[in-house]
């Protein structure tokens, strides 16, 4: 006895079971944490609450009064979500020689990002972005460090744990209650800033970056403080938080007011907050409904208006540019909401019987190649007819990836086939430049059948000169290939810029997961060492103002700007092609428009 308590001897094999089964418990904490593949748990959303504000002299978006309050709010799904089917292919063990080869390359693109991050931190710490051939910061995105927080869930996935940590906590400073520019892009507000915290969280388990997710959707929400509801996706911040009344415009591009579905339902989803889900839920609601009264039906023009609650009168139609991420994400959301909003699928199988139709081709090539790029379409007034244009851009590239993913989720082989065409007409552009790069934009000929298609020089000159608005000879068409450095296939370089851009790779990426064909590794390797080659700089890598700038004039011109995506996704999807399928599984993940993978729900 010893006072009033009973001390008991433990037996000393008790002891060691004890202690060994406190050891286990703490290492799979650690792993739990640590682990690159390894993913923690996540707040429940019925659990979540707000921090207490703290009292920072900062301007905080949730305190502004709402001029057009609702009453009430559309909430998520519920229910258990439905069995979707597998969209990875199921890999077989990797031989010695395969793994070794596999983490040479994926440690040098490692070595690449880590080189652009330590020069972005000691150059441009908190900066938007990293000028890599001056060296200096620069802001481009609102001033809140773009560049930090695309990149943090890079930095997980990479295993850079110490850095990421770093740059988690130093987001804590970013006062999102102004900003270095006068109006506030509300799409790439949220793919990157919102899609970067949220997948952050998703990784990490890191309650701080759920707490500025909620920062950035206080501040996105009052640009859908409106008459309408719809929202102003070129934003004065200053009006707003001055307290005076909006109104949507009455043009705006399609693709930013599509493409904020994921982000807004992964942030319900993680808080129970409905407004987030309600807001976009209108927006989709009104694609739906008009989906089949535009002019090329099926789709949607580039231009549209929310004011008016029109999405149907402008005849311009692709699936590049302004356009891209609006189709991107109708699978994507259906897979995020578990099946159990089944409009989704009709928004993209609808829209891809029209694409198919109107938008993809067959470009003549010297090989003749069985492959497909995504063009564009101008419908006449009266919605009775179309003219096709066989105009290839690089942003249109993330179609394939988007067939191949559709195709697995709706069990849909023509999509996967399509989706693999499309992604070898990419490969096939990159290789075809003569630096090994595909520019921004590219004319090509357009094969009149998408099954058959011979190689016809005299065809490809005669597209070359129509290109030019020129009759001449062919004589002179070889002196404009020439000139111009066209490869065999392209008619004209309509934008010969590469900007760092992810697209081909993203596409690459996501036929590698759900085929396992080793040829998208082969590839994404001559794409990385090519891109590698003509972009780097003292500093980082540059975007390229002249990629079919002939080698034998010299390095390719460069432009002092490296945006934040290079460090989100393009590096992202080379490291992840070449890592375990388990990292960032397409069966658990789906992939925002900036690469920031968001968790499904199981």
């Amino acid at each position: 006895m010893l006072g009033s308590y009973t001390v008991t001897r433990i037996p000393r094999k008790q002891i060691s079971f004890i202690f060994l089964a406190f050891i286990s418990l703490f290492l799979l904490y650690q792993l739990r944490i640590y682990s690159p593949t390894a993913i923690p748990s996540v707040i429940p959303s019925t659990s979540y609450k707000r921090p207490a504000q703290a009292d920072d002299g900062r301007f905080h978006w949730i305190d502004r009064i709402e001029h057009y309050p609702l009453s009430s709010f559309t909430p998520l799904p519920s229910g258990k979500p439905k069995s979707i089917p597998n969209v990875q292919h199921k890999f077989d063990p990797e031989t010695t020689a395969a793994r070794t080869l596999r983490l040479e390359r994926r440690d040098q693109i490692k070595e690449t990002f880590r080189r652009c991050w330590s020069s972005y931190k000691e150059r441009a710490w908190m900066r938007d972005e990293l000028s890599p051939i001056s060296g200096h910061g620069r802001d481009s995105f609102g001033g809140w460090a773009a560049s930090l927080v695309d990149a943090l869930d890079t930095l997980w996935i990479m295993d850079m744990k110490t850095e990421f940590h770093e740059a988690a906590l130093a987001t804590t400073d970013i006062d999102f209650g102004t900003s270095t520019d006068e109006t506030v892009n509300i799409f790439e507000t949220t793919i990157r800033y919102l899609g970067g915290f949220l997948s952050a969280y998703d990784l990490s388990g890191e309650r701080q970056l759920l707490d500025r997710a909620m920062d950035i959707g206080d501040m996105l929400l009052v640009a859908f403080d409106t008459p309408n509801h719809f929202p102003i996706t070129r934003w004065d911040w200053k009006m707003a938080a001055d307290g005076q009344r909006q109104e949507t415009p009455s043009g705006q591009l399609v693709s930013e007011l599509g493409s904020l579905t994921l982000e807004f339902t992964r942030l319900s989803q993680l808080t129970g907050d409905q407004r987030f889900y309600d807001a976009i839920h209108r927006i989709s609601d009104l694609f739906d409904r008009q989906q089949s009264k535009t002019k090329l039906p099926g789709l949607w023009p580039v231009v549209v208006n929310p004011k008016d609650e029109d999405l149907t009168s402008d005849t311009g139609f692709t699936l590049g540019g302004m356009s891209d991420s609006l189709y991107e994400y109708f699978p994507k959301q259906y897979a995020l909401l578990g099946g159990l909003a089944p409009v989704y699928q009709k928004l993209y199988e609808q829209s891809m019987i029209a694409s198919i139709d109107a938008l993809f081709f067959r470009p003549m090539t010297p090989n003749e190649d069985d492959i497909l790029i995504s063009g564009d379409a101008r419908a006449t007034d009266d919605g009775h007819s179309y003219v096709s244009e066989p105009k290839g851009q690089h942003l249109g590239c993330f179609a394939g990836g988007m067939l191949g993913l559709g195709g697995r989720l709706f069990q849909n082989d023509e999509h996967v086939a399509l989706g693999r065409k499309i992604t070898d007409g990419c490969i096939w552009a990159y290789q075809a430049m003569e630096r090994g790069v595909m520019p921004e934009i590219a004319h090509f000929v357009s094969c009149e059948s998408k099954t058959q298609c011979s190689w016809d020089e005299k065809k490809w000159l005669a597209g070359v000169l129509e290109r030019l608005g020129s009759s001449e000879t062919t004589t002179d068409a070889y002196e404009v290939v020439k000139t111009k450095n066209l490869p065999e296939g392209f008619t004209s370089i309509d934008d010969s810029r590469y900007i760092l851009r992810p697209e081909a790779i993203e596409s690459v990426f996501i036929m590698y997961r759900i085929t396992g064909d080793e040829k998208y590794r082969d590839a994404a390797w001559k794409m990385f060492t090519s891109i590698n080659e003509v972009s780097k700089t003292e500093f980082a890598n540059a975007a390229i103002s002249d990629i079919s700038v002939p080698k034998s004039n010299g390095a390719a011109p460069k432009d002092d700007r490296m945006e934040s995506f290079w460090l989100a996704e393009t590096l992202k999807y080379f490291y992840l092609i070449f890592s375990e399928p388990e990292l960032i599984s397409l069966d658990e993940f789906v992939l925002n428009t900036e690469a920031h993978p968001l968790r499904r729900p199981t």
